[in-house]
């Protein structure tokens, strides 16, 4: 078995983990009111635009989500970093350019890394580590501390989870050769997240929108070998626009981030069937570690 199956499985178990960490964390997390830019690479990008959807819905502050390497020199009165190896050279880079005075936390898989080190406080979810190059349950384990941390009610989480471990795959899903994901507000980064697991690990062709803006362009290419996925409540009124073009709808079942738990197992499934290994994809490594020759002039925050 793939050890990025093992990982998916155990989402429940670290979800609850994660939910009773964020308790113990709320000095390194940000406070109600403040403006926070918060910010990932890849998977820890995709957790970090959700997240900022769910601070700023929750009334907690402007939140402002980036890929590391675009985050601007804007004021902020915390710069929050998503990172699981903690070894990332973007990351370091933006925590060495930080301003000084300007509280930094990253929320990693292992605290004695350079990221730990470099930042003023880390929050360490080292039981949701992981062996696969694929990003699974350390980056959903982040999301459940952070909305842990934001006074949702997460204590049914775990349970979702270990539903989304068991449910049968959509019927037909894997049959197709492309998916679309959609979702709105915070499931927008939920949908990229499940776009980028099929792309790492299978090879698919896959996209991801913003919910309502399948009608605007994208819902050209759906038809009867492509799957529209749909996370979360809020975009479900899609899904009659999405049949009429002949395709597969997925429907959402729950929660948003207990349903990325199926596009993470199919992407598994499809990487199978194709004969990939789905615990390291093509041209991937499990952190980006670059040289100082490999940097493009202008790449660190403020240059």
């Amino acid at each position: 078995m793939p050890y990025v199956a093992e990982e998916i499985a155990t989402q429940p178990d670290c979800w609850a983990l994660a939910i009773e960490l964020a308790a113990r964390s709320r000095a390194a997390l940000p406070e109600p009111g403040e403006r926070v830019a918060v910010a990932g690479c890849g998977t820890s990008y995709h957790m970090a635009l959700a997240y900022a959807a769910l601070r700023e819905a929750s009334g907690q502050g402007e939140t402002d989500a980036f890929p590391v390497s675009e985050l601007r020199p804007r004021r902020y009165d915390r710069w929050v970093f998503l990172s699981r190896s903690g070894t990332t050279t973007e990351v370091l880079d933006a925590l060495r350019a930080a301003p000084a005075g300007t509280p930094t936390t990253v929320l990693t898989a292992d605290g004695a890394t350079p990221a730990a080190d470099a930042a003023g406080a880390a929050v360490v979810l080292d039981f949701a580590d992981e062996r696969s190059v694929v990003q699974t349950r350390f980056a959903t384990s982040v999301l459940a501390l952070l909305r842990a941390h934001l006074g949702e009610d997460t204590s049914g989480l775990p349970d979702e989870a270990a539903k989304a471990v068991s449910r049968p795959l959509p019927a037909g899903a894997a049959d197709r050769a492309q998916f679309t994901f959609l979702g709105r507000g915070w499931a927008a980064g939920i949908a990229a997240e499940a776009a980028l697991k099929l792309r790492e690990s299978a090879q698919m062709w896959t996209e991801s929108y913003p919910a309502l803006e399948y009608r605007h362009g994208p819902i050209s290419i759906s038809d009867p070998d492509t799957v529209v996925w749909i996370f979360g409540a809020e975009a479900a009124a899609l899904a009659p626009d999405a049949e009429r073009t002949g395709a597969l709808v997925v429907p959402p079942a729950g929660d948003p981030l207990a349903d990325l738990i199926l596009a993470q197992r199919i992407a598994v499934e499809l990487a199978n069937r194709r004969g990939l290994d789905p615990d390291n994809p093509r041209n991937l490594s499990r952190s980006v570690v670059l040289s100082p020759g490999d940097q493009p002039a202008g790449t660190r925050p403020g240059s």
